[in-house]
């Protein structure tokens, strides 16, 4: 089965490749269709998610699959969600992993709570007007650290520690990392929802 990935985060590709080979699924990425970035209006994860596969899915005739993720800092209300990626530019950095980082340890240098959660949500339609989109969360809770460490993952993963692991993610291997992760949480959901409804 061919999925269209709404995305062109290389991390992201490997990440959900390699997570749904188990079911004969290849993702391509649109970029290798012609497809650019859809807009992302939305303040919610699910709701970007939805306009990124259905854009997908318009522009390439083909089902379609997105992610919407990003971190949840509790002492910021939450933000930057569905920020995350640009989450540097507000403080004058270049959009980019590694300034994300440095912008977040710089902006929580004074706070004591550390707490954040990293969520993922995927979204898979079999077309642009499909009513039943099939929608998986994944969630989890952790602490972000006061200096990088590790240097696998992207993102946020050199900052977010997980207790019950008692690392970062970047400092997992990939195996684990994808079995505990936001991701692989969603992926998982995800995996049973196409097993059960698509195949």
């Amino acid at each position: 089965m061919k999925l269209v990935l709404a995305s062109n985060n290389k991390g992201k590709l490997a990440e959900l490749q390699y997570m749904l080979e188990p079911l004969g699924v290849e993702l391509i990425p649109q970029s290798q269709l012609g497809v650019g970035e859809a807009e992302e209006p939305f303040h919610t994860f699910v709701e970007n998610a939805l306009t990124k596969a259905r854009f997908a899915s318009a522009h390439t005739g083909l089902p379609a699959i997105a992610d919407d993720a990003g971190i949840c800092i509790e002492a910021f209300g939450g933000l930057p969600g569905v920020q995350t990626a640009y989450y540097a530019t507000q403080f004058g950095y270049e959009k980019g992993d590694a300034n994300n980082v440095r912008a977040l340890i710089e902006q929580m240098a004074n706070i004591d709570n550390r707490r954040a959660t990293m969520v993922s949500t995927l979204v898979a339609v079999r077309s642009p007007q499909d009513p039943e989109p099939l929608i998986a969360v994944g969630r989890v809770r952790g602490e972000i650290t006061r200096e990088p460490r590790g240097t696998n993952g992207f993102g946020f993963d050199p900052v977010m520690f997980v207790p019950e692991l008692g690392h970062t993610f970047a400092e997992l291997p990939t195996a684990v990392k994808n079995g505990y992760s936001h991701r692989g949480r969603a992926t998982r959901l995800m995996l049973e929802l196409l097993r059960d409804n698509w195949l």
